[in-house]
Order: C-alpha cells, then sequence, then structure tokens
C-alpha cells in the first residue's frame, strides 16, 4: 500500500524550527537535510547497560513495563550515556497482547510465553480490543519522557500482527514457526482473522503513544523473514498495511523493520512506512534500490561486530554511512538489538563516530 501524494507532501513539508520535530532524526526519517546522520541503537535501553541491570533487579518485564517512573528511567539511560538522536519507549511487544487479555508470561532466557495458544475462532475471539485505559501506564510514561527528553525525539513501538501471531499460535518463540505456517495454508480465513484482531490491538497501542507525544513509530515484524515473498504477501501485508495505514494522518514518521527480510524489502516498503529498516544482511545500497527512492532506510552495523577491535568497528562504520548515501534518508542503527554482552564505550564511540565523519563529509541523513 502507498499513501497518497496530498499524505507524502503534508508529511514532508519542513518542520517549524526547534524541537523534536525538526531533530537530526526526524528530519532524516522524513528525507530532509540535517546536521548530520541520526543514530540509535534497538535494545538500547536494557540489558547491555550495568544501570538498567541494577535497576531491573527482582522485577519481572512485564511489571517493569508497566511502571511509568521505572520505563521513563530506563528510556533516559541510553540517552544520557551515549548521546543518541532519539530515545526509544523500554516496554515490550506482548505488552498489549497481555492488555487485550491474553494470558502470558516473558520468561528470562526464553522469551514470551503463551498459557493457551490459538487454535480456533473462540481463541481468537477472546482476544478483546484495547483502549487507553487498558494501556494508561503507557500514556503516562511517555507523557513523562516527552518532558523529561525536551528536542530529543522519543520513538514508540509495537510488534507487528505476523509476529504477534506467531507467538500466540506457536504458544512461545519458535525457530521453524511450523505451527504459524500451518495454520496460515491449512486455515487461511482463522490466520487472517487473528491477524486482523492483532492489528486492531496494534493500532490502537500505537495510536496511544502518538496521542501521548512520540515523534515517530516502529513496527516490529521480527520474525516475518521465516516467510517466502509470496506468503509475506498473501498472508501479512494486508494486516501490516492496515497498521500503517491507520497511522497515515498520525503526523509522525513510520519506521518498519524485520529480521532476515532481504528478499521482502520491496514489498515491505509497500506496506506503506516512511522508513524501513535493514538488518546486517543487505547493504544500504542494494536495500534502497529494493525499497525504492521514496523511503528512507535505517541500518544496519551487524551487532556482532561491535565486539571486534575498535579499527574494524570504525571500519565498518565508515562502509554503512558510505552506502547509506545512496538513499533519500538514512539513520544509522544496528541491523538488530544490542546484544547483552556489548560494552556500552563501544556504542558510546559509534555514536560520536557517526556524528563526526557525516557531519564532515556533508551526509546528512
Amino acid at each position: 500500500m502507498t499513501t497518497t501524494t496530498t499524505g507524502a507532501d503534508a508529511r514532508d513539508e519542513d518542520p517549524r524550527p526547534g524541537g523534536p520535530a525538526d531533530s537530526a532524526f526526524v528530519r532524516a526519517c522524513r528525507r530532509r537535510p540535517g546536521p548530520h546522520t541520526p543514530v540509535w541503537f534497538m535494545r538500547q535501553a536494557g540489558r547491555s547497560l550495568p544501570e538498567y541491570r541494577a535497576i531491573r533487579a527482582n522485577v519481572a518485564m512485564l511489571d517493569s513495563c508497566r511502571r511509568p517512573d521505572l520505563v521513563t528511567e530506563i528510556t533516559l539511560q541510553p540517552v544520557r550515556r551515549h548521546g543518541v538522536d532519539a530515545a526509544i519507549l523500554f516496554s515490550d511487544i506482548v505488552v498489549p497482547v497481555a492488555a487485550a487479555g491474553v494470558d502470558l508470561d516473558i520468561v528470562p532466557g526464553t522469551g514470551p510465553v503463551v498459557a493457551e495458544p490459538v487454535r480456533t475462532l473462540p481463541d481468537v475471539e477472546r482476544i478483546r480490543p484495547i483502549t487507553r485505559d487498558d494501556v494508561s501506564y503507557v500514556d503516562e510514561a511517555v507523557r513523562m519522557l516527552v518532558a523529561e527528553l525536551g528536542d530529543t525525539p522519543l520513538i514508540g513501538f509495537a510488534g507487528a500482527p505476523f509476529t504477534l501471531a506467531s507467538y500466540l499460535v506457536e504458544g512461545g518463540p519458535s525457530r521453524t514457526h511450523a505451527k504459524t505456517k500451518a495454520m496460515m495454508h491449512g486455515q487461511p480465513e482463522l490466520w487472517h482473522a487473528l491477524c486482523a484482531r492483532l492489528a486492531e490491538v496494534t493500532l490502537e497501542f500505537l495510536r496511544v503513544q502518538v496521542a501521548a507525544g512520540v515523534s515517530a513509530v516502529q513496527l516490529f515484524d521480527s520474525w516475518a523473514g521465516a516467510l517466502s515473498e509470496a506468503d509475506y504477501r498473501r498472508f501479512v501485508l494486508p494486516h501490516s498495511a492496515g497498521v500503517l495505514a491507520g497511522l497515515a494522518d498520525a503526523g509522525v514518521p513510520r519506521i518498519h523493520f524485520g529480521v532476515g527480510t532481504g528478499e521482502l524489502l520491496g514489498a515491505m516498503g509497500e506496506a506503506g512506512a516512511d522508513v524501513v529498516g535493514v538488518d546486517w544482511r543487505t547493504p544500504l545500497d542494494a536495500a534502497t534500490r529494493r525499497i525504492g527512492p521514496e523511503r528512507a532506510v535505517q541500518g544496519n552495523l551487524d551487532p556482532c561486530v561491535l565486539f571486534a577491535p575498535w579499527p574494524v568497528v570504525e571500519g565498518e562504520v565508515r562502509r554503512i554511512l558510505e552506502q547509506g548515501r545512496s538513499a533519500p534518508g538514512h539513520v544509522f542503527n544496528l541491523g538488530h538489538g544490542v546484544l547483552p554482552e556489548t560494552d556500552p564505550d563501544v556504542l558510546t564511540r559509534v555514536v560520536a563516530l557517526v556524528h563526526e565523519l557525516s557531519a564532515e563529509s556533508g551526509d546528512r541523513g
């Protein structure tokens, strides 16, 4: 799905001077020049930071996502430490699903585990629509963060319908997604009913964040790379497009990201995002050719490169910035999330290097 000319023109207008809407990050998302290439990291707020581990001690993941004070502090930690160009709301993709009545838990070392996996239409119908009141703690946290961040933009996020559906059908993380694919192909009506319900929940979750003041949103489709392009177009694209279309008039850039999606980048661009995230497997110049000139790109340093000697890290940062120049807008990021063992000081050096190199070269996002 593509946006209309009128909508695209409205979103591409130069923002007023100052504030998050005029930040390097938002300008790059809107394919506008800025002072430097902006940089933030997926999972920047979390396990690699000792201050995060300290504040999360003895607090369960879902509980921490429901405490605005903790959400605010954890979200701010990497901004203070690294000087990144954007904060991302600390939460989890299953938060709105739990708010919709699904019995689940986030098990340390495993991930989301669903008590009763979805198998029938009545199972789908038990997933109720959500309202702002169901996730009032997210609304409160976003408002607190916007006040604290000042000119630094805050990114809201949610899980895409396919990835959420995969957890609900499999009962937890899966390497093969066998049950998910079996439902897609064997019970397509049930599959589409499930994804439609999850798209509704996801859209409302993102609307709450936008209303509270986030400057951009990211839709994570972590497991979409498990699919062929044909299956993605048939079983996934309509639902992701519905979420993104529902935010077309929200006034904030929309980012769409998945892992292992090199062959899906064109289709993901068609889903309607303003920015398409690229994992480390596909060079940004090649990704730009697949996505097209109407969208910015985000990425895509391999998170494992951060464990290499600094000259290697620097060389990879230079390469990605060079390839990112082919895109109409580039937000520097990792090709997936920060790994828990990552040295935070390396992340701080990467931020400074991206700013330095892009400002010197005139590579302005």
